[in-house]
């Protein structure tokens, strides 16, 4: 049987070696994530390289005025398809890397969650007569932060599907008017 004082230390040394843990956990999802965007803007940025090279040598070889316009012109949609499939691309980063750093930290939270209540309720054991108040006022206190977190996640994972659905609908509204702006070939 540990002591009171062995009990909270032995926790305060868990809760450090978590933090640790989570702090790691999050900075490798933040890399990927970067690696992620520097990985696609660099896809990008080469494709565009190449595809601005062609265009130019098409525009050069033009005969008249009105084949270059034609030819200008025909480049319109798949540009600006090619913009709306890069979003949609890096929102998709962004939403993954997002998703992962909820998903680590939710078990990191519920894992500590998990250990404080476990060691309230070692030390509750050995706590002296008349401090039944003081450990049902702990644990009420453990229990609402509880709470705030499931509210303030849920409340997040709200936001997350929002902003992805009036992604979503902006992509469609631009690629509504992209259509209707571009001739057809």
């Amino acid at each position: 049987m540990f002591s009171i004082p062995e009990q909270f230390s032995n926790a305060t040394k868990a809760n450090f070696e978590a933090q640790f843990a989570i702090f790691s956990t999050l900075t490798n999802k933040a890399f990927e994530g970067v690696e992620k965007f520097v990985d696609l803007n660099l896809t990008a940025a080469k494709a565009s390289l190449e595809e601005t090279s062609a265009t130019t040598k098409q525009l050069l070889a033009a005969k008249d005025p009105q084949e270059f316009f034609s030819l200008a012109t025909a480049q319109a949609q798949p540009n600006a398809e090619k913009t709306i499939a890069y979003g949609r691309h890096l929102a998709t980063i962004a939403s993954t890397t997002g998703a992962e750093f909820s998903k680590a930290a939710e078990n990191q939270i519920a894992e500590t969650n998990r250990k404080v209540i476990s060691l309230v309720d070692e030390v509750s054991k050995n706590a002296p007569a008349g401090s039944e108040n003081a450990v049902a006022l702990f644990k009420s206190a453990i229990g609402n932060a509880t709470a705030g977190y499931e509210q303030f996640t849920k409340t997040a994972k709200q936001a997350v599907e929002s902003l992805e659905t009036n992604v979503n609908a902006a992509v469609s509204q631009f690629n509504a008017a992209a259509a209707k702006v571009t001739p057809k070939k």
